[in-house]
């Protein structure tokens, strides 16, 4: 059973940075691709970024690239998602996904962490 827990959601004012956690338990996650999500009010859930656990490729919503930093700490099953230059439009329930390699989705959620950026 695949587990996933976020954290590091909170508020913080333009400009400023987060760093979001998502810890990991069950199988061995080598074959899984990790990502971050995030749905603002009223809006559709879009992607943020996303890592392959064995292979470390990054992947991400291109108009965060360069903002926004995925990575992962395979000895401490936890994936990070390191936010900067923060700005109001940001302010969504980020939400920590892992999909098995090849199958085109994400099976597994975490519970989500709120991030609000005052202007």
């Amino acid at each position: 059973q695949v587990q996933l827990v976020e954290s590091g959601g909170g508020l913080v004012q333009a400009g400023g940075s987060l760093r979001l956690s998502c810890a990991a338990s069950g199988p061995t996650f080598s074959g899984y691709n990790m990502a971050w999500f995030r749905q603002a009010p009223g809006k559709e859930r879009e992607f943020v970024a996303a890592i392959s656990w064995s292979r470390g490729s990054t992947y991400y919503e291109k108009s965060l690239e360069g903002r926004f930093s995925i990575s992962a700490d395979n000895a401490k099953n936890t994936v990070y998602l390191q936010m900067n230059s923060l700005e109001s439009e940001d302010t969504a329930v980020y939400y920590c996904a892992a999909g098995i390699i090849g199958a085109g989705k994400y099976d597994y959620w975490g519970q989500g962490t709120q991030v609000t950026v005052s202007s």
